[in-house]
């Protein structure tokens, strides 16, 4: 292969790896004399576009000097000189290519994407192409290919690449640098470099081998579950990926340079035919998806995830990306902290029809008050100002969030293989939010996962981390609740599911079951967004829905659905 630059239609460069390039100097300097290399003048862009020829110029300078290594003189050939070779560099030595073409084109399609220049045929002279060129304010795009080779292996990377040509004070051309002249997909505070890379499973199971094909497992959540999954460091290949500088994200192959070894199938903890219920029961519950909604069901004894589902289907997966008010559901919890704070069950416990905090009004969904109320009747009807008036009689500030954290395992990031925004239930800034926290508004965040798994916790006693592959790590809680908050929590909850606000959702399934409503005021927001949460037997279920209303009138039925078909 020839080592120096193909002048026309191809530049080439052989053995990059290991040089910084031939002749450091800046081009303008050399082409100047020697007293204007040695007093250089500081060039800027001025607000002229370029001529299409001295575009064209512009960009087969520039791709000359990248091709044949000479990065110091291609960074030179742009606007941003030291970023540009840093840049580079960085290229030449996490890509290590072996040999490098850059293939000057013609204007890119205003519309198109950067794949699609692809489709366009190159012109055989750069010059002439760019004279058909429509400019962008000051700048002239257009596009060549790049093709680059690696030692060891026939795989070679093709690719579209785009420049955008801008006018410089001493009359040239130069190329406006960005990340995206390296290639199109890489961005501000993005890295580019070659990594291990293991082959995507060929299917992804559910938990008994059959494949999940369902519409709110989308194909960019099943892309996750592929990345996700790692095979053992002797099957890895190498690929060139852009990877975020901060770690947050998955690396985004672009190339394969050496194949992995192929991949088995990828089973998860979902279960098909509950996966199957649940996309029905959301569809259902979202009115056909015009209202966003989530359902999660988790098998308590394992903290396996047996399925979830969004509304609109193939959208956000808010199932475990939603962060919003969890409202009496959280109830859960604070009845919790209460029992371990010695209120009994059968304690009476007035529940008021208002209710004041440090001048914030608090009230029911009901108008009248009752005064003779026991605690598990307070929370099997959702009585809001009994509640918060026992909660900050017996309890210190925090401690009902403490609780949340140490028992329920709820603050810390859970791992479960998947993008997750984390509950949160901080502490307490003042009296009026601490009094909204016991009934889940303030600024407690949760989301159908998070809720569910409150559910599986009372269920089975210990809080064990969702996951989505089977064997997974999890992460563990300080504490288990004690066996006598466990027993009283338990019956307070199958009250709820039996002749309490859960009652008629709940109809039918309530042997071995608990419950709780949950509706959640959002400011600006005309309806309030309707949460229920549930176990029955070795499953557990919680679902939301945004804008519809009470607990029992859209949630609860679609979690009830999905409770129905059981854990068998």
């Amino acid at each position: 292969m020839n080592k120096g630059a193909k002048i026309g239609i191809a530049i080439v460069c052989t053995a990059l790896v290991g040089g910084a390039g031939f002749g450091a100097y800046n081009v303008y300097d050399s082409l100047a004399g020697d007293d204007s290399a040695k007093n250089p003048k500081v060039r800027t862009v001025v607000a002229e576009a370029p001529s299409a020829d001295l575009a064209a110029a512009g960009a087969k300078a520039f791709l000359e000097a990248w091709a044949k290594g000479d990065l110091e003189a291609a960074g030179a050939l742009t606007d941003k000189p030291d970023t540009a070779i840093a840049t580079l560099r960085a290229f030449q030595d996490n890509v290590k290519p072996s040999a490098v073409t850059l293939t000057p084109g013609g204007a890119p399609a205003a519309s198109a994407s950067p794949s699609a220049s692809a489709k366009a045929s190159p012109s055989t002279s750069a010059s002439a192409s760019a004279s058909a060129t429509a400019q962008t304010g000051t700048e002239v795009p257009l596009s060549f290919k790049a093709r680059v080779e690696f030692a060891g292996t026939t795989n070679v990377w093709n690719y579209d690449g785009r420049l955008g040509l801008v006018k410089m004070s001493d009359g040239k051309a130069a190329v406006h640098w960005t990340p995206g002249v390296i290639n199109p997909k890489l961005d501000s505070g993005e890295s580019i470099a070659v990594k291990p890379v293991f082959a995507e499973p060929a299917m992804v199971l559910d938990r008994n081998g059959k494949p999940l094909n369902y519409a709110s497992l989308t194909p960019a959540l099943m892309a996750r579950f592929k990345q996700n999954a790692s095979g053992a460091p002797e099957d890895a290949g190498t690929g060139v990926v852009i990877t975020k500088d901060d770690g947050s994200g998955t690396a985004d192959k672009l190339f394969t340079i050496t194949d992995p070894k192929p991949a088995p199938s990828l089973k998860l903890t979902l279960d098909g035919k509950l996966q199957a219920e649940a996309e029905k029961a959301v569809a259902a519950a979202s009115k056909g998806g015009t209202l966003p909604a989530s359902l999660v069901a988790i098998e308590p004894s394992t903290g396996n995830v047996l399925a979830f589902a969004n509304a609109p289907a193939g959208g956000q997966n808010r199932a475990f990306l939603a962060a919003i008010a969890p409202g009496s559901t959280m109830k859960v919890i604070t009845a919790a902290a209460l029992l371990e704070a010695g209120v009994k069950p059968d304690d009476v416990m007035p529940c008021p029809a208002t209710l004041n905090v440090a001048g914030q009004p608090f009230k029911n969904d009901f108008p009248e008050p009752h005064e003779d109320w026991k605690f598990s009747q307070d929370l099997a009807q959702s009585c809001n100002t009994a509640m918060i008036k026992k909660g900050l009689e017996v309890l210190k500030s925090g401690d009902m969030e403490a609780l949340a954290k140490d028992a329920f395992g709820i603050g810390p990031t859970w791992k479960t293989g998947m993008l997750l925004a984390p509950a949160k239930a901080p502490a307490p800034s003042g009296e009026n939010q601490r009094a909204a926290q016991l009934i889940g508004q303030g600024s407690i965040t949760m989301n159908a996962l998070t809720m569910a798994s409150i559910s599986a916790t009372v269920q089975s006693g210990t809080f064990r981390q969702p996951i989505l592959v089977p064997g997974a790590e999890q992460q563990k809680a300080d504490r288990t609740l004690s066996p006598a908050t466990l027993q009283g929590l338990r019956a307070m909850m199958n009250l709820t599911a039996t002749s309490g606000t859960a009652a008629v959702p709940m109809s039918g399934i309530t042997a071995g079951a608990g419950a709780k409503t949950g509706t959640a005021q959002v400011n600006g927001q005309a309806d309030d967004n309707s949460w229920f949460t549930a176990y029955r037997g070795n499953l557990a279920v919680a679902a939301e829905v945004g804008g519809g209303g009470h607990g029992s009138a859209a949630a609860g039925p679609a979690a009830a659905l999905v409770l129905k078909v059981g854990n068998g």
